[in-house]
Formats: C-alpha cells, structure tokens, sequence
C-alpha cells in the first residue's frame, strides 16, 4: 500500500486536537530523504535558500527557477510530509494573476502541495484568488525577509500597542482570504499567543514563542551546519560543521598519505583479492 502524504487538512485537525506541529526547512533531495525519516510532517522549501544554500545576503534573489527545482528534488526525497515551496520576491506581487502563474509552477513543476507568501492585508486579496483556484497557501507575517530593505532589517514586529494590533489584523486577513496556516515570525510570545487563540487555523512559529500551534526551523541553523551563524530563535540541535571538517581533513590526509583508496574501495580483474583483502583487513 502506497504511502498516504500529510495533508493541509491532517494540520489543520492537529491543531484542533492541541497536537504541536513540527516544520523544518529543507533544499534538496538528500536533506528531504532525513526529515522523511524523522517523522517531520511539514516541509518548508524555504527562499532562505538564498542564504544558506546560495550564499546571498537576502532572500531576495531567489527566484522562482530555484524554488521550482529544490521543490522537486524535495518532492523526490520526502514521501509523507506536506510540502510547501515559498513564493519568492516579486513572484506574486506585481498581480493576481502572475501570482497564479508563478504558484501554479511551484505545484505542477516542483510537485509542491502549498505554496507560502509573505504579508498581511495587502495579499489577502492574492490569497484570495490562490484559494479560489484550488491552492492551498500558507500566509507568514511579522518579519517579513522578502521585504527587510523596508523593515531596515531583520527585526522583532509588533511590539508596541498599534503595531500588534496591525500584525493581529494581517493574521484575521488572511484566515479570511482562505490561507490554512500562518507563519508568524520574530514577534513577541504574548502577540504570538493572542494571534494563535484568535485564528480557527494553525499558527506555525519561527522566534514567535512557545504558544504557536506549530515551530519551523531552518535545517541548516538548527543543525549548525555554518560555523560562524546561528540565529539566536535557532534550537541547537546539533554542531555538525566541525564534524564534516575533521571528516574532510581525515579524507585529505588519507590521500595525501596513500591510504585511501585500500584494495576495499578498488576494482580488480580478479575479484578474490578484493575477498582475500577484506578478509585479512578483518
């Protein structure tokens, strides 16, 4: 029997059921195939590919052709999670229908299941049409990166009294307009908390606090994979960038030394020494 995907539906129930929802973030095939294993049942095929995978200093140059083909070697790796490919800047902005263009390729070339975009009242209207069209799409307020020239950086949203209550009201938007989730992110807990007991739909936190329905992270940061950056809203689940260093240098030092590649990793006309070999290595 054929595996059964998540469904925006099944995250929808795990909030009514008070069930966290875990989401992680995840570029290519191989990262796909772990957070499969893991039991992780959202995706997010993040434009914070732009930093983590392209080396940019923004989301910003990302574009759809990237999104596109991470989503699809994503798509390839990862068979139960929901998958969810962010729109890029100014791929839905400019109109509603070059939004639905530029989502449709995220679902039909990149196999996508829902598709994400940044902002509050304004896009209601292009979540709108998304929904209307059969989309599934997850709303992000708060921070906003696609927009961090205007913001005049990566800072926390919503703090004072007006600000909140305009961050509250992007949230009713956009559950209005027919996004299944939102991502809030870099707010304060309290607004995050008032925000998740106000909505009928999942809140999916990234620095918003414990009271989100759900969290995601950035499968790089949380795994520091870049020794000299982790956000401090990043879990620190592991350090691995010393760990692939030392096993990189090992690997060079073997080479530089002449002990790899063994007779074990080597192909020969008579393939009882490769036997004789293990046998005697044993």
């Amino acid at each position: 029997m054929a595996i059964r995907r998540i469904t925006t539906h099944k995250i929808q129930q795990m909030k009514r059921r008070g069930e966290p929802i875990p989401m992680v973030t995840a570029y290519d095939y191989t990262a796909a195939r772990i957070v499969d294993a893991s039991g992780i049942p959202m995706i997010l095929v993040g434009d914070s590919m732009g930093h983590v995978v392209l080396g940019h200093d923004s989301t910003i140059p990302v574009t759809v052709d990237d999104i596109v083909s991470a989503s699809a070697a994503v798509v390839r790796g990862a068979t139960k999670p929901l998958i969810v490919a962010d729109m890029p800047f100014l791929s839905y902005q400019i109109d509603a229908e070059t939004a639905l263009r530029n989502a449709a390729r995220l679902i039909q070339e990149g196999g996508a299941q829902a598709v994400k975009l940044e902002g509050g009242k304004t896009v209601a209207p292009i979540v709108r049409r998304l929904a209307d069209a059969g989309l599934a799409v997850m709303g992000h307020i708060g921070l906003t990166p696609q927009h961090v020239n205007q913001l005049g950086g990566y800072r926390v949203q919503g703090k004072t009294e007006s600000t909140a209550n305009k961050v509250l009201e992007d949230a009713l938007a956009l559950q209005e307009a027919g996004a299944f989730a939102i991502v809030l992110e870099l707010i304060p807990v309290e607004l995050a908390k008032k925000i998740t007991e106000t909505l009928d739909i999942p809140t999916i936190g990234i620095g918003a606090g414990v009271h989100c329905d759900g969290q995601v992270q950035v499968f790089h940061d949380m795994l520091g994979l870049d020794p000299d950056f982790r956000p401090r809203h990043s879990g620190k689940y592991a350090d691995l960038a010393p760990i692939i260093e030392d096993a990189l240098q090992r690997y060079g030092d073997d080479v530089r030394e002449g002990t790899f590649p063994t007779d074990a990793q080597s192909f020969f006309s008579d393939e009882s020494r490769v036997r004789e070999s293990s046998t005697t290595n044993e």
